[in-house]
């Protein structure tokens, strides 16, 4: 084990208010002399200075309100006690925070307060982590000298009544709607922190106060939590000052007495938190406010659905079985092992080096990716290698490269901040990206303005004070005409960015793309047909994006999951540099991605032509560079896919697959293609906390590791090098670093690694990009987006700043090329796919845990109108059936998908939506078509056939016989 000396954490002090910017201001606080920036409020100054002023209200995360009065100070030459919250610091202030006087107001201020709150503190679970509490001991407050009245006040209000006939906060129950946290009116104290905190981080507007005086109190509006508008992000709980708003973690098992910063592993915005800890328990997760990627907010997801970790279906032990016919059998790690070494190597010897192959996890870390990677070069001795990226931002990795020279995004996430114009197209991040939406929203509100490209209705097109300027509701599969007819526009009306075309890019290659799109037949008129999106609609999108000031482009799978997804890449990047939009803050080609390290997974090397860095295994040089670490030969010729590794297995000349945390079964198309080519090789290896659906077919379980179980670093969205902690020890008993160098070395690989920070020392050895990062440099600076290198000694927020990576940037034709998948008498209407806010994926870990109380089951959005043409209505059971097969599941009758369009999730594999969609395929990368399927909707009594045989086989699979005693 390597031993780091951690440098001090960040300040971690609450200091009542935001940061500003602005020119130097000095001031004398309690005769001390401190500088801050013009706007800094009275309070923040004094607490740089470590002079903590009490306060209720204040928080450093909100703006500020001044309504407690707790933090009244005097200031010499005002009159009265101005509240240091709100007051701005001036040139030559002089600020007392401890005379007699604000002593007295302060003590009397917290006496009222305490006068109406519970005296239960000694009982009370938040004992010791509630600052009402703390603040009564900061003002010195011992007693309590005001009593509820014997006549009127609170003894009249025991049947929970006032006089105005509206319900006591004193005597209304406590709400325990919510699976996570409570809500006790009793104890509230009317900060408004909560409220405000829903409104100005989350953007959700569900809380608000109700009633007037001591009968006032926080709102939902309805009935209960469960049933509002709250998005359960936690950002309420986290805001308040007392136990009004708690955890049910911490009443249950009491106050946390540690932490450990570490990483979300759900989606792609790379949340960091502090896992707070009694001993080696976690109690809760609270974000981080140092997190560069969240700015201490967070989503339902990553603040509360951790308890998949403990759940009881997480298989902790080591299984094999000859066949999938046989039920699993519990052994020893070294009996797992060597029985999958054998198999492995014995189908090499039977039917060729490249009979067997691997694919790496999105969700494990780079370093455990990396391994996995190098398992197949090094020591099977070849590159069949694939990642989930294939099924959902390989085309990214595609288009940028090709545009723009690199296969990511070009922003970090507070560039958003900085925009006027966003333009979110195939991206749903209320639902997939929250933490990063509720930043968007707040831009939005700042007066920035919204396009979105999406045919269903998204909330982001029209939410609680979030409206988009344009709803450009295309028909799935018609993306590329969609973004080539906002190109004609903007050539054909002279809005380019004539300067930085010169400058920036390829002028030849412009000058050919322009020919191309201003062709009439690119026309917003020409294509309203195809598209079904207004031309007038169109060309006014097409103006406010380019004369809008900094115009930013944020896109996810509605863009790369068709077969024209590279295209769409490409139409995108010609987008942002026909009107100059790369390279400052505020603007670029942003893709969100999926899923908490898909970025890290094809940093690694996870795709089967390329070596870590995105360097083709063709290029002698990049292989002998790492055949000289690896002390191996590296194949030259790209390997498999993972739609060639499912063709060639069925075709029988693949036959051994080592999947580490991915359900290829659940979450790739054409699940009974998927199903035939896994019945067909004779070892299937899985790696993961669960028996997922593709271990139906697997002969080989090795338990995997939570997030909480490992130490090593995530790649998020913006490129951010995140540090993953581990916080608690492995449960199965290793890391999943550790699992892959055991089946490395079981066939004969002799790798010795002691601690992923000598991987990730490999890693930087061997990668250009990453050639700077080391954990020192991201315990030092938290974390560091990539290129790190000499050049970049502390990372890229930004990239193509002074010129793009391939030096001029590339304008590409994109032609549009109609998807083989089309409608007709038998399959009328076009499916369209996407995720829900609580879900997340294939829901192995969301499944487990309460967020089900919100999305229990797969539902179908059908439009009012389909839905009456076939006699449905909501909350019936309809068969959903495409040329590929079908499913049954609940209909959602809805206005927010067009007709002639369905929308569904894949998160529950009862429902196994993917049975549905086809192998069509993006033409470069084999990206799958998920969001163009021609399906037909009908009434249904239940299951279909293949549903019943599907679960009556996944039954048969997960059968374990009963240890051995």
């Amino acid at each position: 084990m390597k031993d780091f000396i951690f440098p001090p954490m960040p300040d971690d002090r609450d200091m009542g208010t935001p940061v500003k910017e602005g020119k130097p201001v000095s001031l004398i606080i309690d005769g001390f002399e401190v500088t801050v920036p013009e706007g800094t409020s009275v309070m923040r100054a004094a607490a740089e200075l470590g002079i903590q002023v009490p306060k209720l209200c204040a928080t450093d995360s909100l703006e500020a309100f001044g309504s407690c009065r707790l933090c009244t100070v005097e200031i010499e030459g005002r009159r009265g006690t101005p509240a240091s919250c709100t007051t701005p610091v001036t040139e030559g202030m002089v600020v007392s925070t401890q005379s007699e006087k604000v002593r007295r107001i302060r003590k009397g201020v917290m006496e009222l307060y305490i006068s109406d709150h519970p005296l239960d503190c000694l009982t009370c679970s938040a004992n010791g982590d509630r600052e009402l509490q703390d603040m009564a001991g900061a003002v010195g407050l011992r007693d309590v000298r005001y009593k509820a009245p014997e006549d009127g006040g609170f003894v009249n209000h025991f049947e929970a009544r006032n006089t105005s006939g509206e319900a006591n906060p004193e005597w209304l129950p406590k709400d325990d709607s919510n699976p996570y946290f409570t809500y006790d009116p009793s104890k509230c104290i009317v900060c408004n922190r909560c409220v405000r905190a829903c409104e100005e981080v989350q953007g959700a507007f569900a809380l608000t106060i109700e009633g007037r005086g001591f009968d006032s109190r926080v709102s939902v509006g309805t009935e209960n939590f469960l049933a509002s508008d709250c998005v359960s992000c936690g950002a309420c709980v986290q805001a308040c000052p007392t136990a009004t708003l708690q955890e049910k973690s911490i009443i249950e098992m009491g106050t946390p007495d540690r932490s450990v910063v570490t990483t979300c592993a759900y989606c792609g915005v790379g949340c960091s938190f502090k896992a707070e800890m009694q001993g080696d328990t976690l109690v809760r997760m609270v974000p981080y406010k140092h997190g560069k990627a969240n700015r201490g907010h967070s989503c339902v997801k990553g603040r509360f659905a951790w308890g998949y970790a403990n759940h009881k279906e997480r298989i902790l032990n080591p299984m094999i079985r000859d066949s999938i016919d046989e039920p699993w059998r519990e052994v020893g790690w070294e009996e797992a092992i060597g029985f999958a070494a054998a198999k492995m190597r014995g189908l090499q010897e039977t039917y060729g080096r490249k009979s067997i192959g691997v694919i790496t996890s999105s969700r494990c870390t780079n370093e455990e990716t990396y391994l996995v990677q190098k398992l197949t070069r090094a020591v099977f001795g070849n590159n069949n290698t694939d990642t989930c990226a294939r099924v959902c931002h390989s085309p990214t990795g595609y288009g940028l490269g090709q545009t723009f020279g690199t296969s990511a995004g070009t922003q970090d996430f507070d560039s958003v901040e900085h925009t006027d114009v966003v333009l979110v197209i195939g991206a749903n991040p209320t639902d997939g990206h929250p933490v990063f939406a509720s930043r968007l929203k707040k831009r939005l509100r700042a007066g920035a303005k919204l396009i979105v490209i999406d045919p269903r209705r998204i909330d982001l097109v029209k939410s609680a004070h979030v409206e988009a300027a344009h709803h450009l509701a295309l028909r799935p599969g018609t993306n590329v005409a969609v973004v080539t007819a906002l190109a004609h526009v903007i050539v054909t009306e002279g809005l380019i960015d004539e300067a930085f075309i010169r400058e920036r890019c390829d002028w030849d290659e412009f000058q050919h793309f322009a020919a191309f799109v201003s062709d009439t037949r690119h026309s917003p008129e020409a294509t309203a047909l195809l598209t079904g999106v207004d031309p007038n609609e169109m060309r006014a999108a097409a103006r406010l994006f380019a004369r809008g000031g900094n115009g930013a482009i944020y896109y996810g799978l509605g863009v790369t999951e068709h077969s024209q997804g590279s295209t769409t890449v490409m139409s995108i990047a010609n987008l942002a540099m026909l009107t100059g939009n790369v390279g400052r803050p505020g603007v670029g080609v942003n893709p969100l991605r999926g899923q908490n390290n898909v970025q890290g997974s094809c940093d690694m090397g996870s795709f089967p032509h390329e070596l870590p860095g995105y360097r083709h295994v063709k290029n002698a040089d990049v292989r002998q560079m790492f055949e000289a670490v690896w002390g191996t030969p590296i194949d030259p010729e790209p390997g498999l896919r993972i739609p060639n590794m499912l063709d060639a297995a069925v075709d029988g000349t693949f036959k051994g697959l080592y999947c580490q945390g991915e359900d290829i079964l659940q979450s790739d198309p054409d699940t009974k293609h998927v199903a035939a080519g896994l019945a067909a090789m004779e070892c299937v290896i899985v790696h993961d906390l669960f028996l997922n659906e593709t271990a139906n077919y697997a002969h080989v379980f090795l338990p995997g590791s939570t997030f909480l179980e490992k130490d090593g670093t995530f790649t998020n969205a913006e490129r951010r090098i995140n540090r993953v902690r581990k916080v608690m020890a492995p449960r199965n008993g290793y890391g999943d670093w550790e699992v892959t160098q055991l089946l490395a070395n079981a066939m004969g690989a002799g790798w010795s690694y002691t601690h992923p920070s000598q991987i990730m020392d490999e890693i930087a050895a061997t990668t250009p990009s990453f050639a700077g990062v080391d954990y020192a440099l991201l315990e030092e600076k938290g974390s560091v987006q990539w290129p790190c290198n000499a050049a970049h000694p502390e990372g890229t927020p930004l990239m193509h700043v002074d010129g793009f990576v391939r030096g001029k940037g590339r304008f590409i034709v994109t032609e549009y090329v109609a998807t083989d998948e089309k409608t007709g008498p038998r399959f009328p209407l076009l499916l369209t796919t996407g995720r829900i806010l609580s879900q997340y994926n294939v829901g192995a870990q969301t499944r487990r845990t309460a967020n089900t109380i919100w999305h229990e089951a797969d539902l179908l959005e059908i439009h009012p109108h389909d839905a009456e043409n076939r006699g449905l209505t909501d909350g019936d059971w309809v068969r959903l059936a495409s040329r590929a097969g079908e499913t049954t599941l609940k209909a959602k009758v809805t206005d927010r998908v067009s007709p002639g369009v369905v929308y569904t999730t894949f998160h529950h594999p009862d429902t196994q939506a993917n049975v549905i969609t086809t192998d069509y395929s993006d033409w470069a990368t084999n990206c799958p078509e998920y969001k163009v399927t021609a399906v037909q909707v009908s009434s249904s009594n239940g299951p279909t056939d293949w549903q019943e045989d599907y679960a009556a086989q996944a039954e048969r699979a997960r059968r374990i016989l009963p240890a051995a005693e």
